[in-house]
């Protein structure tokens, strides 16, 4: 079975990093039929998706991302293409989110 690791520390603190994690579950749902469920803690998150041949994880940090992906034998053929379009899309997602600007909280 091919393994797949990825992380990516970010600047975005965790309400901004649930946002990117939450778009990143949409989008592999929507592209690949993954199935995505996720888990809410106070200082991380955590995203799993599965679908036939894949199974995995990704924990969403304050300041990081940690993804880690199991393939079965047959989608393990295809390790290096699916590893890229995780990284493209994720460092897609991060880059669009740091590029804007942080809202800040209305005062009452």
């Amino acid at each position: 079975m091919a393994e797949i690791r990825i992380h990516r520390e970010h600047p975005l603190g965790l309400a901004r990093a649930r946002e990117v994690a939450w778009r990143w579950a949409e989008q592999v749902e929507a592209e690949f039929g993954m199935d995505c469920t996720v888990y809410e803690g106070d200082d991380s998150d955590r995203v799993e998706f599965k679908r036939s041949g894949v199974k995995g994880r990704l924990v969403v940090a304050a300041d990081h991302f940690d993804l880690e992906a199991t393939l079965g034998l047959l989608v393990g053929a295809f390790r290096g293409v699916i590893e890229g379009e995780i990284v493209k899309q994720l460092d897609q997602l991060l880059a669009a989110e740091a590029a804007t600007k942080p809202k800040k909280a209305k005062k009452k």
